[in-house]
């Protein structure tokens, strides 16, 4: 990893949940973060330069990707321990397939960034798959989920293809990384 220093944002999601598209679409590059139709393809921490000093994180997918239970257990000690002890870390996002939010997984990432007492930001991803009033419906849901469990997370709708989110995005990585101000 890169010296502990500057500020960092970093993503997470389960696999196949289109974290790589996202990453891609926020920094206006087509193959930054490789994507895959095989889930499960990042494996390790991949960090992305945006200056000398800011950073955007890829962590491993979770959940789905077929690699031994070992290889997941490992997985989740690096993302655990990375979310706890990083001290640049400015923020989590934590990336959803709006057709299957808040599995397990999802929610015990969003406890380690609360634990971290990190800021969050739930992406509902693929939001073009739905029509628009079903990805209304499902955000209210996922809200509502969230606001039950007491927590105040920012959720936004968001889709690679239409680039739906992406200024929304845009302004909180901007404001986690301290650019402009």
């Amino acid at each position: 990893m890169p010296p502990d220093q500057g500020r960092e944002v970093a993503f997470a999601g389960r696999s196949n949940a289109g974290k790589s598209s996202a990453i891609n679409t926020i920094c206006h590059h087509r193959q930054l973060a490789r994507t895959s139709k095989t889930p499960g393809r990042t494996q390790q921490v991949v960090f992305f330069a945006l200056d000398e000093t800011r950073r955007l994180v890829d962590l491993p997918g979770y959940g789905y990707a077929k690699v031994s239970e070992a290889v997941k257990l490992q997985w989740q000690r690096l993302m655990a321990s990375y979310l706890e002890q990083r001290r640049s870390l400015a923020g989590l996002v934590v990336v959803m397939d709006i057709r299957h939010p808040l599995t397990a997984f999802d929610l015990q990432m969003i406890e380690w960034g609360q634990r971290a007492e990190l800021e969050l930001l739930l992406l509902l991803t693929k939001s073009d798959k739905l029509k628009l009033r079903a990805a209304h419906a499902e955000w209210e849901r996922v809200a509502k989920a969230i606001v039950a469990a007491g927590e105040r997370i920012r959720i936004e709708l968001f889709s690679a293809q239409t680039r739906l989110g992406v200024e929304p995005v845009h302004t909180v990585l901007d404001r986690w990384l301290g650019v402009g101000g």
